[in-house]
């Protein structure tokens, strides 16, 4: 028969910082893990009060190069390992087969002088560890683009023109401002329209010197909600706050968009470039996607194809499409008129509601890999496209 005492159980073996042997003392199983009271006597050690958590907590917060089985309890710091101030948060006490984790070492400790909970200071370029543990890779800033301009220095331009071309203000502002007699050229006043220059000329404006801009050129993807212009009078949100930190050069934007319609919008300060993209002789394709209240029928789909009658003329569709052969409430349509709101007054002629109406196509333009909301520079293949009109 076995009995329950010291001498039938085998004793753990413990080795201290000293390499000392030490015969692990009998437990008590049913407080929390602590050496023996008799064990303690009979070394010398004085123990002469009851088990305290925090005086064990203490011990255990000790560096590991201060933890020894021969420590003298009554001499224990009594501080921890966030510094020795009142007041500090204490480690609490790992339980047995508990998994512990390292803590986090502040600026004073030997890991440089990174500093936790603050701004991140990763080069660009490293990763950091995401929900999950997935690695996340820091996102770089945009560089602006700058693109090759083949400008003659002594082709004339008209200085409205030129203050428009160097984002002073419009063209039709400009005249306003030349008649005023505030623009300089060559240090003398300008007050005649029509006016003439070159680029090597010095133009003058209020006293400040005038410089054409770098050309820019954002295509955005336009969510629901934001004004096509440059300023509203009601303060509705424009699409010139999604764009802000593009570039510090004026930009405005290519055509327009309703405020509920989504999808391609350009913008620019290439004043050629849009007149060229939206003036109706030279027809650049646009291409909607269409979302209706009721399937659209047959009869109707061949009617948008042959022409319908609106208040301001006949409109019809270079095609017209379903999205889906199983959804007849989603439809493709190309068309080349840039009238306003004419999609959907087409839709509305034939007693459909349009419900959403997204614009995925605009002179040889997409959105592909642009989130809603986002925007991103032209590249400058795609920009020569533009200005050679390889884009029908």
């Amino acid at each position: 028969m076995t009995t329950n005492n010291e001498e039938s159980r085998p004793k753990r073996q413990f080795f201290s910082a000293n390499n000392e042997r030490h015969a692990a003392p009998k437990r008590n199983y049913g407080n929390e893990r602590r050496p023996n009271q008799e064990e303690y006597r009979s070394a010398g050690k004085p123990y002469n009060r009851p088990y305290d958590r925090q005086s064990s907590d203490r011990y255990y917060d000790r560096q590991p190069s201060e933890r020894s089985y021969n420590r003298n309890w009554e001499n224990a710091p009594q501080g921890n390992n966030y510094g020795n101030q009142e007041g500090a948060p204490r480690k609490r006490r790992p339980r047995v087969g508990e998994r512990t984790v390292p803590q986090r070492r502040g600026p004073g400790a030997n890991q440089g002088s990174r500093s936790w909970g603050g701004p991140s200071q990763q080069r660009s370029g490293q990763t950091t560890m995401g929900p999950g543990g997935k690695k996340l890779k820091k996102k770089k800033p945009f560089k602006q683009i700058k693109y090759k301009e083949n400008a003659d220095p002594n082709a004339p331009i008209r200085l409205n023109k030129y203050l428009a071309n160097a984002g002073v203000c419009s063209r039709r502002e400009a005249d306003e401002f030349i008649a005023a007699g505030v623009v300089k050229v060559n240090g003398e006043v300008v007050t005649e329209l029509g006016t003439k220059i070159t680029r090597a000329d010095e133009v003058m404006f209020h006293n400040q010197p005038v410089r054409l801009e770098s050309k820019v050129y954002v295509l955005l993807n336009k969510p629901k909600g934001f004004v096509t212009t440059t300023d509203d009078p009601e303060n509705r949100k424009t699409v010139m706050e999604l764009v802000k930190s593009a570039c510090s050069e004026r930009i405005y934007p290519v055509g327009r968009l309703d405020r509920a319609t989504t999808g391609v919008l350009l913008l620019t300060n290439d004043g050629d470039l849009a007149s060229k993209l939206t003036h109706p002789k030279y027809e650049k394709r646009k291409i909607y996607q269409v979302w209706l209240d009721k399937p659209v029928t047959m009869e109707h789909m061949q009617a948008i194809a042959d022409g319908i009658e609106l208040e301001d003329g006949e409109i019809h569709a270079d095609a017209i499409s379903y999205v889906t052969e199983e959804d007849l409430t989603q439809v493709g349509i190309e068309i080349h008129s840039g009238k306003n709101r004419v999609v959907r007054r087409i839709f509305e002629k034939l007693g459909y509601r349009v419900l959403k109406l997204d614009r995925v196509y605009f002179a040889g333009l997409t959105k592909k890999k642009l989130s809603r909301g986002k925007w991103r520079y032209l590249s400058e293949q795609e920009v020569n496209m533009l200005r050679m009109g390889a884009f029908d």
